[in-house]
């Protein structure tokens, strides 16, 4: 095949060309238009869309507007206000600077804009693309200040690239889609969505927290407001606030996960990675969780322009930021205790008696080690720090006390006028009544009956001791009597060289022998039996996408967790009052205790409303 002369490619194919970067389907229209609009300082944009967005998009803002002399050059390609140098470049503060994004949108649609800077709507200018050359042509034009955008049959003169756009549905879906992030990031501006002509979102502006609750419910739903718990941490020049779900409001999909770098919403590996090594072993698996956050930085330690669609960012330092989600995620997470969930009002009623952001579970930051009793396991003699916490003295009562006391002291209501009368002294968790098919422990609280899995449970208390006892000790490793020599790779070898002081502190002794061979010294003594090889050259992988590994503390948590299991209350054990209410005290001081190892949850509430619809009474 003979490739011919070099030429010049005309305009319109050149910007067709960029097209295919970022104008992908109708949604892709939208969010540059929106990101243009809010650059302007519009306070209040209206989208209006027919037929998916694929016969017409048009997107109206209240901002600064477009002088008429620059109308035509707004619709150049590399032409824009908002950068001027490579320094601007490194620190973009706006969501648009890429200066394409028009003439592409023009080259694969009938482009119109309509704009003014003045308070005189007699002022405005309109501005329409027409011809192969794409020429502009300018002429006066009735508008408020602001600008007006009409996008018209897209993808008409490419047909190729429209038979890649989906059902109206699926395309309409996606651009409300569009709108809900950009709305997320900006409570302090109004959005309304029409879809042929029909009002499908009306979201007013507000300044206050309040406000963005308000939108955060409007947009992700009562129920994530009911489960979840907010995040507000400020450390290392890193801000992260926010929302994120209780483990058991996981999802089937990966729905409802909005996360915003400075302002733009972004889906980057690095967070992915930090989000799903926060729930790591409280989520069921195969689920998603469900997040709306916030991470505030400067913005020359983030790189916006690594990708056409700004979808992508590259951190700086990739690690600190990944170490400050991940921690900041896990103690939130961890610090949800049965009374939080417990004492979850309903939603309907807290909105009538309190602010709008009580709605929301509020949490400690604070990270503690959990204590508590463990009277389900025979003292042992092994004085391992690890096996130390499968074990503690017993506290097993006579049969015939079960019903005059528990362990912590606290004494055991008989009755559901007992706890009714008891009022705020009840536990979360209540006192135990029977311990059901040698499984089900069946509790009574002050807002109606709980359930729980005693060997889910106590799996859950084990093996959060024997995490705890790791961490308060050094990693213990063992030399191998013959080292192992590993070829790596090129990127490998690189990640190595980049991350090697972190071998040591993880229990691994690593050792360049060549160029490209490394010598495994020394792995820990908890993964004596793993394959040292293929676990090292997963830990470099990581290290080498996100910067950052969690494969040898998960294999570690793995084996505890098999610890925590044999070392667990078993079914069909036969438990006492005393035994059983120890247990619930226990889970009530301890994270993560209302899923089990493997993310199943540990305990269900059953209120007093509950009940009562099954057996239809007050009908």
């Amino acid at each position: 095949m003979s490739l011919g002369k070099i030429k010049q490619l005309d305009n319109r194919l050149a910007n067709q060309i960029a097209a295919g970067e970022v104008v992908e389907r109708p949604a892709s229209v939208v969010k540059e238009l929106l990101e243009n609009a809010l650059d302007a300082g519009a306070t209040v944009i209206t989208i209006d869309v027919d037929e998916g967005g694929v016969k017409r998009i048009r997107i109206t803002d209240n901002g600064v507007g477009i002088d008429g002399e620059d109308l035509p050059l707004a619709l150049a390609r590399h032409a824009t206000s908002k950068i001027a140098s490579i320094d601007d470049l490194e620190a973009v503060a706006t969501l648009g600077f890429r200066g394409e994004a028009l003439a592409s949108i023009a080259s694969v649609s009938k482009l119109s804009v309509t704009s003014n800077t003045s308070d005189n709507p007699s002022q405005g200018q309109l501005a329409r693309c027409e011809g192969r050359e794409m020429e502009v042509t300018v002429s006066p034009a009735a508008h408020p200040r602001g600008t007006t955008l009409e996008i018209r049959d897209l993808f008409y003169n490419t047909p190729a690239r429209r038979k890649f756009l989906r059902t109206e549905r699926t395309e309409l879906a996606r651009v409300e889609e569009v709108v809900k992030r950009t709305a997320l990031a900006r409570p302090d501006v109004s959005f309304v969505l029409s879809h042929n002509a029909k009002v499908l979102h009306r979201l007013t502006a507000g300044t206050t927290e309040h406000d963005l609750q308000r939108r955060v419910i409007g947009i992700c739903g009562e129920s994530f407001a009911r489960e979840s718990v907010v995040v507000d941490r400020v450390a290392h020049g890193l801000s992260l606030r926010g929302w994120v779900g209780l483990p058991t409001f996981s999802r089937s999909q990966a729905d409802l996960q909005y996360f915003f770098v400075n302002g733009r919403v972004v889906k980057d590996k690095v967070i992915t990675h930090a989000v799903r090594q926060a729930y790591r072993d409280v989520l069921y698996g195969g689920r998603h969780p469900a997040y709306v956050l916030f991470l505030e930085l400067d913005a020359n330690r983030v790189d916006v322009n690594v990708h056409p669609t700004k979808h992508e960012v590259r951190f700086r330092d990739s690690r600190s930021v990944h170490g400050f989600v991940f921690s900041t995620l896990g103690r939130a997470l961890a610090d949800v205790r049965p009374a939080d969930v417990a004492n979850r009002a309903n939603l309907d009623q807290v909105a009538e008696s309190q602010p709008l952001g009580s709605q929301f579970q509020q949490v400690s930051m604070g990270l503690e080690i959990p204590r508590g009793i463990d009277s389900l396991r025979e003292p042992a003699t092994d004085t391992n720090p690890l096996t130390e916490s499968l074990r503690s003295p017993t506290v097993f009562a006579p049969s015939g006390s079960d019903r005059g006391a528990i362990s912590t002291g606290m004494p055991l209501a008989s009755s559901s006028q007992d706890v009714a009368h008891q009022g705020r002294d009840v536990p979360p968790l209540g006192f135990a009544i029977a311990h059901l098919h040698g499984t089900y422990i069946v509790a009574q609280n002050a807002e109606g009956m709980v359930l729980v899995d005693a060997h889910a449970a106590h799996e859950r208390i084990t093996y959060e001791r024997l995490k705890a006892a790791r961490a308060n000790a050094s990693i213990a490793s063992q030399p191998l009597l013959v080292p192992m020599p590993i070829t790596l790779t090129t990127t490998e070898m690189g990640a190595y060289e980049e991350f090697s002081d972190l071998f040591s502190q993880l229990g691994l002794v690593v050792d360049a022998a060549s160029d490209d061979t490394v010598l495994i010294r020394e792995i820990p003594v908890i993964l004596a039996r793993d394959n040292a090889v293929s676990l090292l050259r997963d830990v470099l992988g990581d290290l080498a996408e996100v910067g950052h590994s969690d494969r040898l503390s998960a294999r570690m948590d793995e084996i505890l967790a098999t610890m925590a299991c044999h070392g667990s209350v078993r079914a069909n054990r036969a438990l006492s009052i005393t035994e059983m209410n120890a247990l619930l005290r226990d889970m009530e001081v301890t994270e993560n205790s209302g899923q089990c190892n493997h993310g199943r949850p540990t305990w269900v509430q059953l209120g007093h409303d509950e009940l009562d619809k099954l057996f239809l009474r007050g009908r």
